[in-house]
C-alpha cells in the first residue's frame, strides 16, 4: 500500500504542478490574447477610417470629374455656338460680294437696277446682323471660359 499511497501522492504533485502551469500559461496567455485583441481593435478602426478617407477621395474625385465633364458639355456648345454664327457670317458675306458685283456691273452698263441696289442693301443688313451674332456668340465663349476662374479667385479670396 505504501507504493500506491507514494504513487498517488506523486500523480497528485504531478496534478498541481500541471495546473499551476496551466494557470501561470493562462493568465500570461489571457494578457497577450488582451494586448493582441487591443491591437487588433486599434487596426480595425485605422482600416475604417482609411475606408472613410477612400470613400471620400472618391466621392470628391466623381464629383470633380462631374464638374470637368460639365464645364466641357458647355464649353463644346458654346464652340458649337460660335461656329453657326461664323458659318452665318461667311455666307452672308459671300452674298454681300455677289450683290456688290452685280451692282458695280450694273453701274458699269450704265443701268441703275432698283433690285439690284435692295438685294444689295439687304445682303449688307443680313452680313451686320451676322457678324453681330458672331460678336456676341464669341462674348459668350470668352465669358464662359472666364466665369470658372473669377469663382475660384472668389473661392480663394
Amino acid at each position: 500500500m505504501s507504493e500506491i499511497d507514494a504513487l498517488q501522492q506523486r500523480l497528485t504533485a504531478a496534478m498541481d504542478r500541471i495546473a499551476t502551469q496551466m494557470g501561470a500559461l493562462g493568465s500570461a496567455g489571457g494578457g497577450d490574447t488582451g494586448a493582441l485583441e487591443a491591437a487588433l481593435e486599434d487596426e480595425r478602426l485605422a482600416n475604417a477610417q482609411l475606408n472613410e478617407r477612400v470613400r471620400k477621395l472618391s466621392e470628391k474625385q466623381e464629383s470633380a470629374a462631374q464638374a470637368a465633364a460639365d464645364a466641357t458639355a458647355a464649353a463644346q456648345e458654346r464652340v458649337e455656338t460660335l461656329d453657326l454664327e461664323l458659318q452665318r457670317l461667311r455666307k452672308a458675306n459671300d452674298q454681300l460680294r455677289q450683290s456688290n458685283a452685280a451692282l458695280r456691273l450694273a453701274n458699269e452698263e450704265g443701268v441703275g437696277e432698283p433690285h439690284l441696289i435692295n438685294k444689295a442693301m439687304m445682303a449688307e443688313l443680313e452680313a451686320l446682323r451676322a457678324a453681330r451674332a458672331a460678336d456676341v456668340a464669341e462674348a459668350s465663349s470668352i465669358i464662359g471660359a472666364l466665369a470658372p476662374l473669377l469663382d475660384a479667385k472668389e473661392e480663394d479670396a
